[in-house]
């Protein structure tokens, strides 16, 4: 394509991507009429649907016509646009009914579009045109009951037997005409037989007619055909019957050929039923040709033919395709269709037929053109294709876009060419040039010429083929017409300024003839035509000579003669062969007007070849079958009407038998035995009969020989080899009595499978050829005849050696390379050393390259030959790694194979989905599920990954669905926190280095349902119920009642020893821990003014969050198998299916005790705002009892504090209270717990709190992922008195307090939330809380407090040791937290 167009299609592209930009509107019939059969009375509809958005409007035509059905009784359209016919009336003078029928759809604002045509035929009252009639038949012949109706009508036919059903099976067969076929006969077939036709609206019996069955006398009967195959045409898809019903005895043998080939059992679609008659079910067009049916019996054959001639409906190769297109443009609809008969196509707009003209034209016989678009063009086309058994339709859209100029303004557009003038000036071209514009505005890119008939607003345009091209030949214009011409510069801002149109009309072509008049071509013999006209009635001067062009049918180019007369006679033509005329009348300014061709043919004579490829076969000893072809084409000299077999004996005069013209082959009966007979063939015309081919002798067998089962061995072999070749002979099978037809020579080395030769069954030697010499060779011989291959005979020997040496070999080629092109190529090169420097091949030598891969082990070398230093080896396998070696071979000279050179293709995307794509349920995990795979069997590459997408709607787009990546080369992945009793669809693609591949069929998994409450509750990770899940929310083995019991009573028995032992500790400790606390109070109230007890004030654990810290799963638990709790976010709002009420609100406050809540204090700055979503955190659990949890949530402000308290899901081990304070100190963000409670309950107390007792929050912050550790070991415990969280010292993030007496006017106090009030407050239990909030800046620390009361006085007291010793714990955290941060 040019620079210019590629323009114009880029902008039309650009253009299309606009939003101004119509689309095309979905408009096409989803059902379309079909030919009907209607029974006269009966009712019919005729289908017709449209798919389409906008509101369509459907008519009907009948024969070309509209139907008017408004006052219409009989005739209606159904809602979806079939039309329904009631009570349809058909009599011999009167079909009102009969014809074609067309459904016409109409959207107003779009266009018209037209169905096929069917045809609708109805059926008159059944007649019969001929009735069964009685009949005695002996037992084991066949019989023939006619029963001839309307030909319409044969499927409507059914039989009785004695006034009963006949079923159509085994003996029973109706042939396509209504008869009835009973084959073998027997005792039980006796009896009355009628026929019956019913149709929807009627019935009609025949006469009843009596069948005889007669005892066998042996009495031998003539073979006769009761219902012979005739020539039928037929659809693809169809089935047809070709009846062969034959009467005789003995029983005749009844066989099948197709076109000379035998038919038997194996066919496809083909079986025989009844007693010899051939079915094809699903008839194609390869099953056309010539059927025989031969009836053998042991005294007498029959055979006749019929023809099956397959015709095919016409169907699109191509259809048109919708176009986008601007004025003044030409187009092209592409329409491909095929069929047999041809078919002819036509093209329809908006309804109408479209006439070709100057502007429509058809070219290819197939295509519609259209020239110079204007805006009414714009519609809907439609191709139809008809031939005689069927048509079809296929539509398109045509757009005429807008010359919009929305991307530039007019500043930017070139200015109008200058000077267009017309430099050359014909009858039928015109040659324009111009200027450049004034101002181009940027680099001109192409110009556009549009032109148009004078006072004709339909312009078409001519496109310059390069930026500096200023001048272009219009063409194919009309003589003495005057044209408009404008021209357009197009800049890369688009089309500029149009020049000023200008006229100039074309030549007139006045001064050479017209056509010359009644021009006749009239035949005068089979090589010889006369062509006569007159002489032009507008000459233009005197007629200096004529010149007669011919053409003949099927050439590529005409032929000419110059004439000076007004007649010529073509002498020296083809036989009954098609010629074309033309003449052309010349005077002194040139050639005239060509007149219009015509044809004729010449006349037929005899044919002037003999048949081709004449073979006769011996079938037994009274008959032989003689096989032809045609003679070759351009011989025929006419139609073939028949053939002429003359046959002889010995040196008498012969018979002749005669065929029909499509037969090619004939049995020759009632030749007398053990004798030679000759044949030979000729062709006959309407004109007489062609030569014979030559005489081609067989011998009739001397008895009639077995040919039920194949020859048997013969009965010796002989070699005698040769240096090049081997003479084979042998003696027949002793076993005379079997049909030898010929032989089988097998030979090759080592193997006599390589080779097989047949030859005639009265041969006895034949000459082996073309060997190698020094060669050992395995020879095999076997008789065969028409049942199969006899028992081989075996024989070996060895080739003489040569006397000559062989020559030397050549040098094998150096330096092999092999320089990788692609995923699939790669190009071999190499050096021949016995070539000159130049290396430049000047003799026949050819070079053989050979490759494979080491992967499958058994790859077998492939091989290529080219005569060039180089070779391109393409369609190898992606990321494969190939040996390549080189050979020369110069005559029988031959190199050994050079060095091998390796190359490994580059990777490419996997062409292949990931296999075996299974889903599976996680053991005691029913919201986790394992998805399994196998790598795809072409993943052409190292897989780098996976990605799995599933989704609970099938019909979703994949972009819709939820991703889950897998990286690196694993093959299996787990997937959490799925819905229950929910059905989801997976699918897996895998990607390389290259991309993506495609993606698998989805594998569909259905989670199980919820058993119950306490079930969901496991699901989720809390365990409720003892013995049911460990700890950290695995599942455990089941225990029996009194395994729990045992349990039980143990945990309660050691919750009490603890107790009793803190208990004791505490007692001990006291007076030491009150003297520190009041040295710890006069230090504070030295440097600061704090109003408060000193004995309220317990500092908290702190846990530092940094702003880019991720928390990652960390297994610090002694037990090799401690289980990962997942703290999961919920993929969606409907992760948890609620049961009842209290479940939904359980399920609630369970996400609540996830996610986290809090209000927004500031609502200008949220955290998600400058956060976003966090990713799971995946917490180690350590494997003891169940302790108090503490919830950490990030300080958001110190300026205006407020209370949170927040509900969690109850647990009988756990209880939380959440609080939440913002800060903006420093640039990371420091998490603490603000609030504890401790309840110690019973691990017997399994009943869950009162629903009264749990509030939820007013918001959610579901970015915040909630983390929790289980407290520090019971020796801390004891040593601290103090029931705070901790983590394992050995963990990257510490606990640690930090002691702090903040001054007065910071002081600020919280009030306990109440919602956990009803939690706290049990009777003799002591309820400690302790508030903290530290702000870090820089080195400094500043802190605030929180008093808080306690019941009871077990406060514990610092030392300054001990707060310098968590000082320390806290700088080396920080430390930690930078590192991490940094890394």
């Amino acid at each position: 394509a040019s620079c210019a167009q590629c323009h114009l299609t880029l902008e039309l592209l650009c253009v299309q991507l606009l939003s101004v930009v119509r689309t095309f509107t979905p408009f096409y019939f989803t059902a379309e009429p079909a030919d009907t059969l209607a029974i006269r009375g009966s009712s019919v509809i005729l289908n017709c649907s449209v798919f389409t958005e906008p509101s369509v409007k459907i008519e009907w035509k009948k024969d070309g016509t509209f139907l008017n059905l408004v006052s219409d009784e009989r005739r209606e359209v159904l809602p979806e646009g079939s039309l329904l016919i009631r009570n349809v009336v058909h009599s011999k003078h009167h079909k009102p009914d009969e014809g074609f029928y067309q459904c016409v759809a109409t959207i107003d604002s779009l266009g018209t579009i037209l169905s096929r045509t069917a045809r609708m035929t109805v059926s008159g009252l059944p007649r019969f045109s001929s009735q069964p009639e009685a009949i005695s038949v002996h037992q084991g012949d066949s019989t023939l009951l006619n029963c001839e109706v309307n030909a319409d009508l044969g499927p409507f036919v059914r039989w009785e037997q004695n006034r009963q059903p006949v079923a159509l099976e085994g003996r029973f067969l109706k042939l396509p005409n209504g008869a009835l076929e009973i084959s073998n006969v027997s005792d039980s077939v006796a009896g009355s037989y009628r026929c019956v036709v019913e149709t929807p609206g009627s019935s009609k019996i025949s006469e009843e007619a009596q069948l005889d069955v007669l005892p066998d006398m042996g009495m031998e009967r003539k073979l006769l055909f009761l219902q012979h195959p005739v020539s039928v045409n037929k659809l693809t898809g169809q089935t047809v019957i070709l009846p062969c019903v034959v009467s005789g005895y003995p029983t005749p043998s009844i066989t099948w050929t197709r076109n000379e080939e035998s038919i038997t059992e194996s066919f496809q679609r083909m079986a025989f039923v009844g007693g010899g008659s051939l079915r094809i079910n699903g008839v194609t067009e390869e099953d056309g040709g010539m059927y025989s049916c031969i009836a053998k019996s042991e005294n007498e054959t029959l055979e006749i033919q019929a023809e099956l001639n397959v015709q095919v409906p016409p169907h699109f190769l191509k259809g048109p395709d919708n176009i986008y297109a601007r004025e003044s443009m030409d187009i092209v609809f592409e329409c491909e269709v095929t069929g047999k008969p041809t078919p002819t196509v036509k093209w329809i707009k908006n309804g109408d037929v479209v006439i070709p003209s100057d502007y429509f034209k058809i070219v290819n016989e197939q295509n519609l053109q259209v020239l110079g678009l204007v805006k009414s063009d714009e519609g809907l086309y439609q191709c139809v294709a008809e031939n005689d058994v069927g048509n079809v339709q296929a539509s398109a859209q045509l757009i005429i876009l807008e010359h919009g100029k929305e991307g530039a303004g007019i500043q930017d557009l070139a200015t109008a060419p200058r000077d267009v003038v017309a430099l050359l000036v014909s009858t039928r071209f015109i040659k324009l040039t111009w200027r450049p514009p004034a101002e181009p505005k940027g680099e001109i890119l192409m110009y556009s010429v549009y032109y148009s008939r004078d006072g004709i607003n339909r312009e078409r345009v001519e496109n310059t083929s390069g930026p500096g091209n200023l001048e272009v030949t219009i063409k194919d214009l009309m003589p003495e017409v005057k044209y408009v011409f404008r021209v357009i510069a197009h800049n890369k801002q688009g089309p500029g300024e149009s020049s000023a149109p200008f006229k100039v009309a074309t030549q007139p072509e006045v001064q050479v003839p017209g056509p010359a008049p009644n021009l006749q071509a009239l035949t005068t013999s089979p090589t010889s035509i006369t062509i006569t006209w007159e002489a032009p009635l507008s000459g233009n001067g005197p007629v200096v000579n004529y010149k007669l062009y011919y053409m003949e049918k099927g050439a590529v180019s005409e032929q000419d003669v110059d004439v000076e007369n007004l007649s010529y006679t073509m002498n020296g033509l083809k036989k009954f062969t098609e010629y074309s005329f033309r003449v052309v009348a010349y005077n002194k300014h040139g050639p005239g007007v060509s007149t219009e061709d015509i044809v004729t043919r010449t006349y037929s004579d005899v044919p002037s070849a003999a048949p081709q490829n004449i073979t006769v076969e011996v079938r037994n000893s009274k008959s032989i079958v003689v096989h032809w072809q045609p003679p070759p084409p351009g011989t025929h000299n006419g139609v073939i009407t028949g053939y002429n077999i003359r046959y002889k004996k010995g040196g008498r005069r012969g018979e002749t038998d005669s065929t029909g013209g499509n037969q090619l082959s004939q049995i020759i009966d009632g030749l007398e035995r053990n004798t030679e007979y000759s044949f030979r063939v000729s062709a006959i015309t309407v004109n007489g009969t062609g030569p014979s081919s030559e005489w081609l002798s067989a011998e009739t067998f001397e008895s009639d020989l077995d040919e039920t089962r194949v020859p048997d061995v013969p009965s010796s072999l002989h070699v005698r080899p040769l240096t090049n070749s081997i003479v084979v002979s042998w003696t027949p099978p002793e076993n005379q009595n079997i049909i030898v037809r010929g032989y089988a020579i097998g030979y090759g080395i080592g193997s006599p499978h390589a080779e097989t030769i047949r030859v005639d069954y009265k041969q006895r030697y034949y000459t082996i050829e073309r060997l190698e010499p020094n060669s050992h060779y395995v020879i095999t011989l076997k008789a065969f005849n028409k049942v199969g291959e006899g028992i081989p005979l075996y024989e070996s020997a060895a080739t003489r050696p040569l006397t000559v040496p062989d020559p030397s070999p050549m040098l094998p080629p150096v330096g092999v390379q092999a320089t990788v092109l692609s995923h699939d190529t790669i190009r071999v090169t190499w050096a021949d050393s016995s070539l000159p420097k130049n290396q430049k091949i000047i003799d026949a030598r050819f070079y053989t390259v050979r490759w494979k891969t080491n992967y499958p082990a058994n790859t077998k070398f492939k091989t290529a030959d080219t005569t060039t230093l180089s070779y391109i080896v393409s369609g190898l396998k992606p990321n494969a790694l190939y040996e390549f070696s080189v050979r020369v071979t110069k005559g029988r000279r031959t190199s050994t194979w050079s060095m091998t050179a390796h190359g490994t293709t580059f990777e490419t995307v996997p062409t292949s989905p990931p296999k075996d794509l299974t889903v599976v349920s996680k053991e005691g995990k029913p919201k986790t599920i394992i998805v399994n795979w196998q790598p795809p069997s072409e993943a052409n590459g190292r897989i780098t990954g996976y990605i799995i997408y599933y989704s609970t709607d099938i019909s979703a787009e994949i972009h819709d669905w939820v991703v889950e990546p897998v990286v690196g080369d694993r093959l299996t992945h787990q997937i959490q926190d799925l819905t229950l009793d929910t059905t989801y669809y997976f699918k897996i693609q895998a990607r390389n280095s290259k991309g993506m591949g495609p993606l698998s069929d989805f594998v569909q998994f259905r989670t199980p349902k919820p058993e119950s409450a306490d079930k969901m509750a496991n699901d989720q990770g809390n365990p409720t119920q003892l013995g049911r899940n460990s700890p950290h929310g695995s599942p455990t083995s089941n225990l029996d009642s009194n395994m729990m019991l045992v349990i039980i009573v143990s945990v309660g028995v050691f919750t009490i020893i603890i107790v009793v032992i803190i208990a004791v500790i505490c007692t001990r400790r006291i007076n030491t821990q009150q003297k520190k606390k009041h040295a710890a109070c006069k230090s504070a109230n030295g440097s600061h003014k704090y109003k408060g007890n000193c004995k309220d004030v317990k500092p908290p654990d702190l846990w530092i969050h940094h702003e880019r810290l991720e928390l990652k799963p960390i297994d610090k638990s002694p037990d090799p198998n401690t289980v990962m709790t997942d703290t999961p976010i919920p993929r969606n709002s409907q992760d948890i299916t609620p049961v009842d009420g209290s479940m939904e609100k359980e399920q609630h406050q369970r996400r609540n005790s996830y996610l986290g809540e809090s209000h927004d204090l500031d609502e200008g700055s949220t955290l998600s705002g400058r956060r976003g979503m966090r990713p799971k955190m995946m917490m180690p659990f350590d494997a003891q009892p169940p302790q108090p949890v503490i919830s950490a949530h990030p300080i958001h402000s110190l300026d205006n504090p407020h209370h949170h308290h927040h509900s969690g899901l109850y647990s009988p081990t756990r209880s939380y209270l959440h609080h939440q304070i913002n800060t903006s100190a420093g640039n990371s963000h420091l998490w603490i717990p603000l609030s504890e409670s401790v309840r110690n309950t019973p691990s017997s107390d399994m009943s869950p709190a009162p629903s009264s007792q749990i509030h939820a929050a007013e918001h959610t912050e579901p970015d915040i992922p909630p983390v929790s550790y289980m407290p520090a070991s019971q020796e801390e415990e004891s040593n601290r008195n103090v029931p705070t969280a901790h983590v394992r010292p050995s963990h990257a993030l510490k606990s640690f307090a930090v002691p702090a007496i903040p001054p007065a006017s910071t002081s600020t106090t919280y009030e306990t939330a109440s919602s956990s009030t009803p939690l706290l407050s049990q009777p003799g239990q002591c309820t400690l809380t302790t508030e903290w909030i530290l702000a870090f800046h820089c080195n400094s620390i500043h802190p605030l407090s929180v008093p808080s009361a306690c019941t009871q006085d077990t406060h514990q007291n610092y030392g300054p040791d001990e707060l310098t010793e968590e000082m320390t714990h806290l700088k080396g955290l920080m430390k930690d937290l930078n590192t991490i941060t940094t890394a």
